[in-house]
C-alpha cells in the first residue's frame, strides 16, 4: 500500500485551515502534516516537515504566497504546490504557475476536484478546473508578452504542448500521437527548455501568455 500524500496548508485565515483539515481528514491516502499562516512560515514548515504537496494561498500578510512559491521552487523543488485562492485573477494565476505551482484552484471548488488536484500534483502532473483551463485557453490570440518566434517549437512539440494544455497525461498523449511515452517525455523536456520553465503548469502559463496554444 502506498504511503499517504503528506500535505501542508498555507493560509492566513484560521477558519479556512480548519475547514480544509476537516475535508482532508475524510479522504483515505491524504495526511495533513502541518499548517502555516504566511509565506515565511510555510517555507520554514516545509523545511521541517517535508510535505509532498502544499496548498498555498496567494494573498497573505508578510510574505505572500507568490513569493513563497518562488522560494520553495528553488529551495525545495520536490514539493508540489497547488494554489488555492479566493481571487479569480488571471495575472496572479499565470504568475503563480510560472513561479512553479502545479495547479490553481478556487476556494469554492468541490472536494473531489481538490482531492484530484492534490493527487495529480503529487504525481508531478497538472490538473486544472475546467473554468480555469478555459480562461487560460481564452488568452490564445491575445497580445503576446514576447515574440512567439523566439520559442521555435517543432510541429510535434506543438502537438504535445496542445495536449498538455488539455490536461492529457503522457500515456494519453503517446496513444493519440502514436509515439512512445518516453518520446513524449523527451518532447516535454525540449518544450520546457525552450519556454524557460520546468513543469507542465509553467509551460501552459507561458504558452497562454504568448499565444502558443491552438
Amino acid at each position: 500500500m502506498n504511503p499517504p500524500i503528506r500535505i501542508l496548508i498555507a493560509d492566513d485565515h484560521l477558519i479556512v485551515r480548519q475547514g480544509l483539515r476537516l475535508i482532508l481528514e475524510t479522504e483515505n491516502g491524504l495526511e495533513l502534516v502541518g499548517e502555516a499562516s504566511d509565506g515565511a512560515e510555510a517555507i520554514q514548515r516545509c523545511a521541517e516537515l517535508k510535505p509532498d504537496v502544499v496548498l498555498m494561498d496567494l494573498r497573505m500578510p508578510g510574505m505572500d504566497g507568490l513569493t513563497a512559491i518562488e522560494h520553495l521552487h528553488v529551495e525545495q523543488p520536490q514539493i508540489a504546490i497547488v494554489i488555492l485562492t479566493t481571487f479569480n485573477e488571471d495575472d496572479l494565476m499565470l504568475r503563480g504557475l510560472r513561479a512553479g505551482a502545479k495547479g490553481y484552484l478556487l476556494k469554492d471548488t468541490d472536494r473531489q476536484t481538490l482531492f484530484s488536484a492534490i493527487r495529480a500534483a503529487a504525481r508531478g502532473e497538472t490538473l486544472f478546473q475546467p473554468e480555469v483551463l478555459a480562461r487560460l485557453l481564452s488568452k490564445v490570440g491575445e497580445k503576446s508578452f514576447s515574440s512567439t518566434a523566439t520559442f521555435n517549437l517543432t510541429e510535434r512539440e506543438q502537438e504535445v504542448l496542445n495536449a498538455v494544455a488539455l490536461g492529457e497525461r503522457s500515456k494519453e498523449i503517446a496513444l493519440k500521437l502514436k509515439i512512445t511515452e518516453r518520446t513524449v517525455k523527451a518532447h516535454l523536456a525540449s518544450i520546457y527548455n525552450k519556454l524557460g520553465v520546468d513543469s507542465r503548469a509553467g509551460a501552459i502559463a507561458v504558452a497562454s501568455q504568448n499565444g502558443l496554444l491552438s
